[in-house]
């Protein structure tokens, strides 16, 4: 009986707006509390939006730029040729490889329909399936049309938008290697058609492209050779076992192997002290906005003074009127917390879409600088609790001083006042 009147006067407090009293102390409780209270949903909202905006950066560099991007490439500046490279299907257990895949690379230049862009050529065979799931972000035409048809190539999103190239049309490869004609010096370049548009939402969209392995050799006058190897780790971050073996495989090759840890592995490793500084950052705002709920609870314990004093002398023990006042402050934790909650959400729900169509308004990449072309989220129902926690856990202490205070007044000197 006395707990569920312990339950229904902290309800009755909290749903009355702080007390629900009148007057200028009551005013004053509401205005505190109510401004205490906005401050924990905001901080809540804040740190679930950029946890999930981190998280979401952490997924897509794993899952998609590392899905497409080879992990482990190996290049020798003589090339290694077809009788050195033998079976790359046949490596050792211990390697720490799921797959290895000849290429050969070159900077160049495309140009179509009055226009020119730089890009990173490759020229890849079948195997490179087993390294990068690319195949899976096509938009337009296969992979494999690449060795279907003669001097086909395949193109990022963003690179075939800038030249207006479609599946069917020609374009031109330029190379920096020069050849000696009757007029005079010019750059070797060759006419493709293009077989496949990928869009990977990444930035190979902007400078990738991608021809047979033997279009690529015969391109480069590179007959039976290639430039190295790339690879595919069975474990992210275990890239040394892989180094060791080709290093030992393709020995006198003049062999240099850089894996993506070379030049992701600092973003991966910022990534992960960014979501744990910025977690224990907006968790002391959190913390700060919850305790400044302590004034609004002082507040409501000198106006409910004779409450608490009639309570006393009906028979509610000083715990009781101690658990009140936790419950209480524990009920308004709870209330911001879901609150904040929500407000994250709903930012992590509309801010993507809103960046996306100001990008789109403005014509212009407002992610440009970044590894992908859209913010990314993702909600992780582990960091939400966590935060709720956190949240509920630091009102809870919050409360304990008003509380404590509460607990301690003596019902006959207030009731002598009244």
């Amino acid at each position: 009986m006395r707990a569920n009147l312990t339950t229904f006067m902290a309800l009755r407090y909290a749903l009355g707006r702080f007390g629900g009293a009148r007057g200028n102390g009551a005013t004053g409780a509401t205005s505190v509390g109510s401004l205490a209270l906005a401050g924990l949903i905001i901080s809540i909202a804040v740190l679930v939006f950029v946890m999930s905006v981190v998280n979401g950066f952490e997924r897509e560099l794993r899952e998609r730029l590392l899905n497409v991007l080879p992990h482990v490439t190996a290049t020798s500046q003589g090339g290694i040729s077809a009788t050195q490279l033998g079976d790359l299907t046949d490596f050792a257990n211990n390697s720490g490889l799921a797959g290895l895949s000849p290429i050969v690379r070159s900077s160049g230049l495309i140009a179509a329909n009055g226009e020119v862009r730089a890009a990173q050529i490759t020229g890849i065979d079948d195997s490179y399936r087993s390294v990068s799931a690319l195949g899976e972000f096509m938009v337009s035409g296969q992979l494999t049309d690449l060795h279907r048809s003669e001097f086909g190539l395949v193109l990022g999103g963003r690179l075939a938008d800038q030249l207006n190239l479609q599946v069917g049309d020609d374009a031109v490869l330029l190379l920096p290697d020069q050849r000696i004609s009757i007029v005079g010096t010019l750059p070797r370049q060759k006419r493709f058609s293009v077989v496949g548009i990928f869009r990977s939402q990444s930035q190979l969209d902007s400078s990738g492209l991608f021809v047979s392995l033997s279009d690529a050799q015969r391109l480069l006058r590179l007959p039976g050779r290639v430039h190295g190897l790339q690879g595919r780790l069975q474990d992210l971050f275990a890239s040394g076992a892989a180094s060791r073996y080709l290093y030992q495989r393709f020995a006198g090759n003049d062999l240099r192997v850089r894996s993506w840890m070379v030049e992701f592995g600092t973003l991966y490793q910022a990534i992960s002290v960014q979501k744990a500084t910025l977690f224990l950052l907006f968790s002391l705002l959190i913390a700060v906005a919850a305790f400044n709920l302590v004034s609004g609870l002082i507040m409501i314990v000198e106006q409910r003074r004779g409450d608490i004093a009639v309570l006393r002398s009906m028979g509610a023990s000083r715990f009781q009127v101690l658990v009140l006042f936790c419950m209480l402050g524990t009920l308004l934790g709870v209330v911001g917390t879901l609150a904040g909650v929500a407000a994250g959400l709903a930012l992590g729900w509309l801010l993507p879409a809103l960046v996306n169509g100001t990008s789109a308004f403005l014509e212009y990449d407002l992610m440009s600088q970044y590894f992908i072309s859209y913010l990314p989220v993702q909600v992780s129902l582990r960091d939400l609790l966590l935060v709720s926690a956190l949240s509920i856990g630091a009102t809870l202490l919050a409360s304990l001083y008003p509380a404590w205070r509460a607990m301690g007044l003596m019902p006959s000197r207030v009731l002598a006042n009244e």
